[in-house]
């Protein structure tokens, strides 16, 4: 099969907002490469090991590439990904160069390439995310181990934001806790906080394919007991407010929901949110702010921002 990789130049903080375009236009898989990767320095904090290559980035930006299936309507596809792109500066979102190229591949070629680039990463103290066809041993007896498989369509669950909105699970599930999990994606969140002890997990994605790759993902980690993931847009399927409720989404997205956010928050319980870049932080706190919300934490990775809220008593 016949498939074009899609590659656009742009900036950081149109990486979100860029892939979910793709993928909402049938994209069958999404690679980031950040320029500010091959030369940023690393802790080693959790004994992860770095074998970049320099020709895998970009010089200055972001590139995210994108595979679509050839077809007859592959060009009007490619002019309404280009506009929704170019539409997303009157959101305020810098879209850099926004140069896009399209080149043909075969699906043999990149189909289990990308799988090189995945390994085993303990993101956390206790969290380790690793991928179905690798063997992993634990390395502690309180080690949480993710599987997951990502397939054409997800990333790998060690985004920024992601790894930040696990590490602030972390902190503040406990054991027989009611989580919401907004824009679930593939799951992981859901995941993370069963595995932490919530009796009851509701995950939802307005996206029917992030659904299935989510209750795939549930199924695999054998939590689906606790995990049960809907078909929705932001609280649609939600009826009760739970003890934590996380989202990792668009900062603009969870600025027009704080009210929404709010309630179904029980009192005393937490609000754990990112997808925020740098540049939002203080628009996200004070939208929280006036919402209601107190600000108990703010975690900063990169150019990334999550933020730990809690609703009064």
């Amino acid at each position: 099969m016949k498939w074009s990789e899609l590659s656009i130049h742009t900036k950081n903080e149109a990486v979100e907002a860029i892939s979910n375009i793709l993928h909402e236009a049938g994209a069958s898989g999404v690679v980031i490469e950040d320029s500010a990767e091959f030369a940023k320095p690393r802790e080693d904090q959790y004994g992860e090991i770095y074998a970049l290559n320099e020709a895998d980035f970009p010089k200055d930006g972001v590139i995210v590439k994108a595979y679509l299936s050839e077809s007859s309507f592959l060009n009007e596809t490619v002019e309404e990904i280009k506009a929704a792109i170019t539409n997303l500066t009157n959101f305020n979102i810098d879209i850099g160069e926004n140069v896009v190229s399209i080149v043909e591949v075969n699906e043999e070629d990149w189909a289990t390439a990308w799988k090189q680039y995945y390994h085993p990463v303990k993101i956390s103290e206790r969290f380790t995310i690793v991928p179905t066809w690798e063997e992993y041993v634990p390395v502690s007896t309180d080690e949480l181990i993710i599987e997951l498989d990502p397939g054409m369509a997800f990333g790998t669950g060690t985004h920024p934001t992601t790894v930040m909105c696990l590490q602030g699970l972390e902190k503040v599930v406990k054991d027989g806790d009611t989580v919401i999990d907004i824009g679930t994606g593939s799951g992981v969140l859901s995941i993370g906080a069963a595995m932490l002890g919530a009796k009851n997990v509701h995950a939802l994605d307005l996206d029917e394919v992030a659904v299935r790759s989510a209750q795939e993902n549930v199924a695999l980690n054998k939590v689906d007991d606790k995990v049960s993931v809907f078909h929705g847009n932001l609280l649609d399927t939600v009826k009760e407010p739970a003890d934590v409720v996380v989202a990792n989404i668009l900062a603009e997205i969870i600025m027009s929901f704080t009210d929404d956010a709010f309630t179904i928050v029980k009192p005393g319980g937490l609000y754990v949110t990112s997808g925020i870049i740098g540049a939002k932080r203080d628009d996200v706190k004070a939208a929280l702010e006036a919402s209601g919300f107190v600000i108990e934490e703010v975690l900063l990775m990169e150019d990334w921002v999550a933020i730990i809220a809690r609703r009064p008593q």
